[in-house]
């Protein structure tokens, strides 16, 4: 269980920066060329994200519950 905590770990990193960089392209493309459909992309990945942080939440819940964390 604290192998999975670790890779949900660098999951949430990976989701931050992969939001990160989709909003600088958004951003970039809005003030380069317009809004357009690029400036949308990070709509797209968000519901993804989000999901991820739901899956995880039960897992961080219990090893509180348990107190390994």
């Amino acid at each position: 269980m604290l192998q999975e905590a670790k890779k949900n770990k660098s999951a949430n990193l990976t989701d931050a920066v992969i939001i990160g960089v989709l909003i600088g392209i958004a951003i970039y493309s809005a003030v380069k060329n317009g809004v357009g459909l690029l400036s949308f992309i990070p709509l797209i990945y968000i519901p993804i994200a989000v999901k991820n942080k739901k899956k995880n939440k039960g897992l961080e819940d219990l090893l509180k519950e348990r107190n390994l964390k």
